[in-house]
């Protein structure tokens, strides 16, 4: 998943050493996300412009070698590998080109990235910033995927562009190129703006980005743009007065004053919070352009020659700076999983009153939903497990029939859905590509869309009807832990509400919530277990493959454990349903192949009870997590190993049957 970060300061003066460290700080607040390779681009020294290096072997007048513009090509920056192999190659080239690290610039726009590779493999020409040509005329930094770069590639060649990575992003400042050339030529130069070309390159753009340029035509200026990633503009005002810090309190002030400020943009929040909590997240098709200091938005229409501009408020981030700092834990995973029972108790804090639940965002849908002829939810990888563990128990209080969907399948299926559904979409960060595409098409179908995300201020926030935020905190590490288990308890939360009309279920709700409240301090116990999972991972080192067996509320325990461990110990691994066993996955089972099987107390454990003891015959490596107590109920002690684990109401039992899962990778 690429990290796009960038820097403009106006109006206040600062060196570049002091640029290169805002970049690379940026990029080391994205390092989470995994990459294989980073970049920067910054400017040069202007009285001074550098010739490239291909350009001096070519040979030719010296006029020919000049840039086709005013100012010396922008410097670019690309280094394979970790971000602080990147900040040793850029000191160690400036310093053979004898770049004054100490100039003082008033106004400067960087650009930086990390990226994680998907055409072309990790190496510095696939790496971005990628450029227009030889003379950096247009520079681009890319999260997403164009999917008819191909196409845009072949015309490009056929125009002369010659084409030096393997990236789908080259296409873009080429393209940018292009576009300045033609205009200019049936315009003038002088009429060409910034924004006139990257709408025009949007307009033949396909796919999912948040793009940022750079060009040496429009010195000091950046324009940012998105359509399907997450993309964040954050704004710091600098003043000698006792309000320095207080930021606009709307894009539209921005626009008009002069007044110092640093700009920054990124795709996400935890790079931008150590500067400002001020930010915008920019919504699909905007464009995004800082010229003077003053920021202005145009929204793209492909139907419309030229966009409209729009003004738009600014939100004040709730994250503080200690959230984004790993403390004392080995790395940002481990200390979410570990902020669980206060991320938990955040959740639900307000919300349960007086044997009741509470939850304002859906208060005024309430008898909408309970009309719903069907509740779909909707979601990606673990948000889509989330809701999953929470399907049995609402389709339970409420009777309504609950479906699930994955959004990408939904929507490359075109599946049906009705005025007369409410559908629940599932995000962490309320920016997820592939449910905001499915949020578009339930909306165009006319259904009564619901939100569940972890970011106020989302696009996934403001585009549905009502919604739930789940308080979860920031999360930073890249594999969800927090988020998930407080997605389901909200869920929970939601059935209770959904629900409270009925009589029939009054004493079930009842023990439902007093096992909330206790929840927090029963995932402190599970926690407890920290040490003996790492044990159980180290012996599991040099396996090449992992099932697990889950059933009823605890399927989706085995698809999220199974999950998390693809994505951190990049291990293959499988989350099953028991039932299916028998179906196929039973040939697999020998004395080397470990197996999970997930058999806490609730309705199905009889029946995972049946599950072991078919495994233990085949010879399984056998690990199975229980109940407390229930370790000589479950399979031969000696053939197996066991973890117990506290007990809890079952619908709110795949809370704690997560977390050792999650431990362990």
């Amino acid at each position: 998943m690429c990290g796009i970060f960038a820097y403009l300061n106006y109006n206040v003066g600062r060196e570049r050493r002091y640029i290169l460290e805002v970049l690379f700080n940026g990029l080391r607040r994205l390092e989470y996300r995994g990459y294989d390779s980073a970049g920067i681009a910054i400017d040069a020294d202007l009285c001074s412009p550098a010739i490239p290096k291909k350009e001096k072997e070519n040979g030719g007048d010296e006029e020919a070698r000049r840039p086709p513009y005013g100012s010396a090509p922008p410097l670019v920056f690309r280094q394979e590998g970790k971000i602080e192999s990147l900040v040793r190659s850029v000191y160690s080239d400036v310093d053979a080109m004898d770049l004054n690290l100490e100039q003082s610039f008033s106004v400067h726009a960087g650009i930086a990235h990390t990226r994680w590779a998907t055409h072309g493999v990790p190496s510095p020409r696939n790496s971005h910033p990628q450029s227009s040509d030889a003379w950096n005329e247009f520079l681009v930094v890319h999260n997403g995927i164009i999917t008819n770069y191909e196409v845009l590639k072949e015309t490009l060649i056929r125009h002369g562009f010659t084409f030096e990575s393997e990236t789908d992003t080259e296409v873009i400042p080429k393209l940018a190129k292009f576009v300045f050339d033609k205009i200019r030529d049936e315009e003038g130069e002088q009429t060409v703006t910034f924004s006139q070309v990257v709408t025009e390159v949007m307009r033949q753009l396909e796919g999912a980005y948040a793009l940022i340029f750079k060009s040496a035509h429009y010195p000091n200026e950046l324009i940012a743009c998105k359509r399907g990633s997450t993309l964040i503009l954050g704004v710091k005002e600098l003043s000698d007065d006792k309000n320095s810090g207080k930021l606009f309190h709307d894009v539209k002030a921005l626009t008009k004053d002069e007044k110092p400020k640093e700009l920054f943009f990124s795709s996400d929040l935890c790079a931008i919070v150590e500067h400002t909590k001020n930010y915008l997240a920019i919504e699909d098709n905007e464009v995004v352009h800082i010229k003077d200091g003053c920021v202005s938005i145009l929204k793209f229409d492909s139907g419309r020659e030229k966009p409209a501009s729009v003004q738009r408020a600014l939100s004040v981030l709730e994250m503080e700076v200690e959230q984004i700092k790993k403390g004392n834990y080995d790395h940002f995973m481990q200390k979410e999983i570990h902020e669980q029972p206060h991320s938990l108790t955040t959740t639900m804090r307000g919300r349960l009153k007086d044997n009741s639940v509470v939850l304002g965002g859906l208060k005024d849908h309430l008898k909408t939903i309970r009309h719903s002829r069907r509740i779909i939810f909707i979601g990606c990888g673990t948000s889509y497990n989330a809701a999953l563990a929470a399907r049995p128990f609402l389709e339970e209080l409420s009777g309504i029939p609950v479906s699930m969907e994955l959004a990408s399948d939904l929507l490359d299926r075109q599946g049906p859905i009705y005025r007369e559904d409410t559908a629940v979409f599932v995000s962490q960060s309320g920016e997820t590509a592939d449910t905001l595409l499915a949020l578009e098409y339930a909306l165009e179908n006319g259904a009564l869309c619901v939100g569940v995300t972890n970011t106020v201020g989302s696009t996934l926030a403001r585009k549905t009807h009502c919604g739930v935020h789940i308080n979860a905190g920031c999360e930073i590490g890249v594999a969800s832990t927090k988020a998930y288990t407080s997605q389901i308890v909200v869920m929970a939360m939601m059935a209770l509400a959904i629900g409270a009309d009925r009589i029939s279920t009054q004493a079930r709700r009842q023990d439902i919530i007093n096992d909330l409240s206790s929840l927090p301090s029963k995932v402190s116990e599970v926690l407890k277990l920290d040490g003996e999972m790492r044990d159980l991972a180290e012996s599991l080192i040099q396996t090449q493959s992992l099932l697990v067996f889950g059933r009823g509320y605890n399927y989706a325990t085995a698809l999220e454990g199974a999950l998390k461990v693809k994505e951190v110990a990049l291990m293959h691994s499988e989350g099953m349903l028991a039932g299916e066993m028998k179906h196929g996955p039973l040939a697999l089972v020998d004395e080397t192949l470990p197996i999970i099987v997930i058999a806490t107390r609730d309705a199905c454990f009889s029946k995972q009870q049946s599950v072991i003891q078919q495994l233990h015959a085949r010879k399984g490596r056998l690990i199975v997590m229980c109940s407390k107590g229930d370790a000589s109920t479950v399979g031969p002690m000696e053939s197996c190993r066991v973890i117990e684990v506290p007990q809890v109401a079952d619908c709110l039992q795949p809370v704690i049957n997560i977390i050792p899962l999650q431990v362990s990778p």
